[in-house]
């Protein structure tokens, strides 16, 4: 097999993703999940997800369709479209399963994964994070993660505006 199968292997369905869910529960991996847009991936989301990752032995991120993203960025977004966001998530060594999510919270698909760790930003507080009720009733955690500071796609986009005017 060679490393665009690798990659494309691990962009999966929701039924992909319950088989490797009960060969991973099999063998008593600490799941990890999170979830977002990933429009232009850049070094604040390849610390954040390394450090959700060190959380667990998997790591599944669930990413937005890019149906969800325009109703929650706008008609302007994504930039980048739902494959080739997943396939450059896919790519990296310590993520091990994407599954793209048409709603605008992963709430369901958190239900399907059942994470032992849910993941989000330090802007966000744990209780507010879609999924909180989920890991609170099968004794799991949910885990926030400080950001890098001044990387986000959205600045990325304000500086590409501001130099072409």
């Amino acid at each position: 097999m060679n490393y665009l199968e690798l990659i494309q292997n691990k962009i999966v369905s929701d039924s992909e993703l319950r088989q490797k869910l009960a060969y991973w529960r099999f063998r008593n991996f600490k799941i990890v999940f999170t979830n977002g847009c990933f429009d232009i991936l850049h070094l604040g989301h390849i610390d954040y997800l390394s450090k959700a990752s060190d959380l667990g032995e998997i790591l599944i991120v669930g990413v937005n369709t890019d149906a969800s993203v325009k109703r929650l960025k706008g008609s302007h977004r994504p930039i980048n479209d739902e494959y080739a966001r997943a396939s450059v998530l896919a790519s990296l060594q310590f993520v091990h399963a994407v599954v793209l999510f048409g709603e605008d919270t992963p709430y369901e698909l958190i239900k399907i994964v059942q994470p032992n760790i849910l993941v989000k930003g330090k802007d966000y507080r744990p209780e507010e994070i879609i999924g909180y009720d989920i890991l609170q009733q099968n004794n799991g955690e949910v885990v926030t993660i400080d950001l890098v500071e001044g990387y986000s796609t959205s600045l990325i986009e304000r500086k590409i505006k501001e130099s072409s005017i």
